[in-house]
């Protein structure tokens, strides 16, 4: 007879997803407030750390599907960029580099001001300046929004994704090595990695779509070839050591430049988008401790602070130069507020890795927190204010 304690194991992870996807469906259906903020809270409290629910064990497959998950949102988000719009507005890559840059220098000298160790700070800075692409494009689906905060608040996602990896796999080289004549090969190994991966993303994007053509399929039939597409890309960044996030973002970011069309239904990559989302938003929440929380809330809330006033601050400054009101800059910034499964997922693969860094940014935890609760709910203010929603 198999042993009671394996099987409620064994049950925990179906369960956890099942009582989020409850929570998240009642939880809209009764506030208003979107969906993935409740799967954060569900997720966060059936951790091991706080009811116990879900196990405390290595994440093994769970991270692989959370990393698929959010490797089908990276490809949809990178089908939505236009590279051409950019080039035509610099201003607005302008403004982009501005915001980025200026949030990671922020940040770093708030987390200097609390005594934290300078290595500590620049890690932290490098998280801080990313925007979660899982909770943007999640959000703007949900509410069903277009329009120019949208479509700026797209694309700025996808470039502090880039620069935030890019920052991150530099620092965390050099704190591997802890000298100063190792920053050089440190920054050279991220590049390669950074430009191995987008390579990697293009190929998939330039033959998935012409094997599509060839069987005919291209417009019935995408959602399912993208989804196993995304999943093999996926595998092999993990065979690899190749970077999933700028991957599955060139992978979308080739496949929109080679015309492939998307029909509404495919959308969110259906029923199993869906199912995956609440995996990955669960997945990321439980990784959270409420004792490591506390210790670091007091620079958790100033980085929080810091972080969104650079980033509206930075938008707003160049809105008028890139061709919109100073009003929809600002909603524009706010809108770059969710953070939180990008560093989560980027810290587990730094784990894999042999970096723990669990206990030098702790701080990084209450961040996540605030704002896996607060960034979905403050992305669906701020579309609402832009008056560019058409959902519920």
């Amino acid at each position: 007879m198999p042993d009671l304690l394996q099987i409620l194991t064994d049950l925990s992870w179906p369960v956890a997803i099942c009582i989020a996807w409850l929570a998240g469906e009642y939880g809209q259906r009764w506030t208003g407030l979107p969906k993935i903020s409740f799967y954060g809270i569900a997720g966060f409290l059936l951790a091991s750390s706080q009811i116990g629910v879900l196990p405390q064990t290595d994440p093994g497959i769970v991270l692989v599907m959370a990393d698929v998950g959010f490797g089908l949102i990276l490809f949809e988000l990178g089908y939505r960029i236009n590279l051409r719009w950019i080039r035509t507005n610099p201003w607005f890559g302008m403004a982009a580099l501005v915001e980025a840059v200026g949030t990671f220098f922020a940040i770093y000298f708030v987390a200097l001001a609390f005594n934290t160790s300078t290595m500590t700070a620049l890690m932290l800075a490098a998280l801080g300046m990313s925007t979660s692409p899982a909770t943007v494009v999640r959000v703007i689906n949900e509410m069903r929004s277009s329009g120019q905060v949208t479509e700026r608040a797209l694309h700025l996602t996808a470039i502090n994704c880039v620069l935030s990896v890019f920052t991150f796999n530099v620092i965390i080289g050099f704190w591997i090595f802890r000298s100063s004549e190792d920053i050089g090969d440190a920054t050279l190994n991220s590049l390669v990695a950074l430009a191995l991966s987008a390579l990697t993303g293009a190929v998939f994007g330039l033959v998935v779509p012409a094997v599509l053509r060839h069987m005919g399929n291209l417009s019935k039939d995408a959602t399912v070839g993208f989804a196993l597409a995304v999943i093999l890309l996926v595998a092999v960044t993990y065979t690899t050591q190749l970077s999933p996030v700028v991957a599955t973002l060139a992978f979308g970011l080739t496949a929109r430049h080679r015309r492939v069309a998307f029909t509404q239904a495919q959308r969110n990559f259906g029923a199993l988008g869906e199912l995956l989302t609440v995996l990955l938003f669960v997945f990321a929440a439980s990784t959270l401790d409420w004792r490591t929380i506390t210790s670091g809330t007091a620079l958790a809330l100033a980085v929080v602070a810091v972080r969104m006033l650079t980033k509206i601050v930075g938008v707003t400054a160049f809105s008028e130069l890139s061709g919109i009101s100073w009003r929809k800059g600002a909603l524009t910034g706010l809108a770059l507020a969710p953070v939180s499964v990008f560093v989560i997922l980027l810290l587990e693969h730094a784990r894999l890795r042999g970096v723990n860094l669990a206990e030098e940014l702790r701080a990084m935890a209450g961040v996540t927190l605030l704002l896996e609760v607060f960034g979905p709910i403050l992305i669906q203010r701020a579309l609402v204010w832009a008056k560019e929603s058409h959902g519920e």
